[in-house]
């Protein structure tokens, strides 16, 4: 059973949701021969104050 976790910075609309749902579970389903029921994903939508690249913040740019 394939678990996906997307983790983002910032957030995203259920409509873009939805399409990489889609599109992960195509993809699982054509390359790996995984059902679609079996494959569950999850998203973690975190604030730019929680992501750090290069030493800095996202919120400090």
């Amino acid at each position: 059973m394939p678990y996906v976790n997307i983790r983002i910075a910032g957030t995203l609309t259920r409509e873009q949701k939805q399409k990489i749902a889609e599109e992960f579970t195509e993809t699982l389903e054509r390359v790996a021969h995984k059902p679609r029921s079996y494959t569950y994903i999850a998203f973690d939508e975190l604030p730019d104050e929680q992501w750090a690249i290069g030493g800095k913040l996202l919120d400090e740019e």
